[in-house]
């Protein structure tokens, strides 16, 4: 599973943006399931920062928010992220040189039930 938090954040504002993001993927790598994550900028406009993480499962994402640490360090930071959908699952994916290995969704056949 695949998170991505988007920002925006202004210029004068980033050294501490910095500071909080890199206190947030520490609580979060602590974390079960944890897998791996990132802090990457835009190459075209450097206001726009994203922090990805990638998790065994939903369950193990959501478990881990309600970390204490998480909530201290990653969940203001993330409260302050582009409001838009940010955690995706995988559907298909291939090694450098390799084939695409499709993977079955996780999310029920009818989600209103």
């Amino acid at each position: 599973m695949l998170v991505l938090n988007r920002f925006v954040v202004p210029p004068d504002t980033q050294d501490g943006f910095v500071l909080r993001a890199h206190a947030a993927l520490t609580a979060l790598a602590e974390r079960p399931g944890y897998l791996s994550g990132r802090l990457t900028r835009a190459l075209d406009d450097p206001a726009h920062w994203t922090l990805v993480t990638e998790w065994e499962s939903v369950g193990a994402y959501r478990r881990a928010l309600g970390g204490y640490d998480v909530k201290v360090h990653a969940t203001p930071l993330l409260s302050e992220s582009v409001d838009a959908p940010s955690a995706f699952e995988t559907l298909a994916s291939a090694e450098p040189g390799g084939a695409v290995v499709v993977t079955a969704s996780d999310r029920a056949a009818e989600p209103w039930r």
